[in-house]
C-alpha cells in the first residue's frame, strides 16, 4: 500500500501535436528505471491507435489500461493495489474524462501516490478544458507544452479543429487537428 502522506500532483498540458503523451512516457520510463512501479490509464474511447496502449503520433508506445470514466480509474488502482505495490499513477488524455477527474486525483493524492496527468488545456472553441481548472489548484507542479504552428510555425497553445463537428469531444489525429498559435487560431463555432 502506498504511504499515508500525501501524494504529488504534476500536470502536463498543451495543444495535440505538442508532445503531452511523449513526455508522459518519458517520465514514465524514468521512474520505472529508478524502480518505481506505474500504472498508465487512458480513455477508453480513444482508440487512436491502441486500445491498451498509451500511443504517440510518432508511434513510440507503452503497456496501459483503459477506464470508462473517472471513477473506473480509481476501480483499476483499487485492484492492482491488491496485488502490487503502485507508486505511480498517469492518466493521459484528461479531458476526456471531464471534470469528475479532479476528484478522483484528489483521492489519489490523499492515499499517497505520484499522479501525473496529462491533456488539452483548450478545445477547438479556446475554452478551457475541464478537468484542467480544478486540477492547477491540485497541482505541485505544471508543464505547459507548446506546438508549431501550422500555419506560420510560432509557438502554438491551441488545437485546431480542421473537421466540421460540433461535439465538444471528437477523437482524432493528423488531418483532424492542428496547432495554431494565437494569431492563427480560429475558434470553432457550434
Amino acid at each position: 500500500m502506498p504511504s499515508q502522506s500525501l501524494g504529488r500532483l504534476e500536470l502536463i498540458c498543451g495543444p495535440m501535436f505538442s508532445g503531452k503523451t511523449t513526455e508522459l512516457i518519458r517520465r514514465i520510463e524514468s521512474a520505472r528505471e529508478l524502480g518505481f512501479t506505474t500504472l498508465a490509464i487512458k480513455p477508453t474511447t480513444d482508440t487512436r491507435y491502441a486500445q491498451q496502449e498509451l500511443v504517440t503520433h510518432t508511434g513510440q508506445r507503452i503497456q496501459a489500461s483503459a477506464a470508462l470514466n473517472a471513477a473506473e480509474i480509481l476501480t483499476c488502482v483499487g485492484e492492482l493495489r491488491i496485488s502490487n505495490r503502485i507508486q505511480i499513477i498517469a492518466i493521459d488524455e484528461a479531458h476526456f474524462f471531464g471534470e469528475e477527474l479532479s476528484q478522483v486525483c484528489a483521492t489519489l493524492l490523499s492515499w499517497g501516490f505520484r499522479v501525473i496527468v496529462v491533456g488539452l488545456e483548450f478545445d477547438h472553441r479556446g475554452d478551457v478544458f475541464e478537468p484542467f481548472p480544478s486540477l492547477f489548484a491540485l497541482s505541485n507542479d505544471t508543464t505547459r507544452l507548446v506546438g508549431v504552428c501550422a500555419l506560420c510555425g510560432n509557438k502554438a497553445i491551441h488545437t485546431q479543429r480542421m473537421i466540421a463537428n460540433s461535439q465538444r469531444i471528437v477523437v482524432g489525429g493528423l488531418g483532424d487537428y492542428q496547432p495554431r498559435c494565437e494569431k492563427c487560431f480560429v475558434p470553432s463555432r457550434g
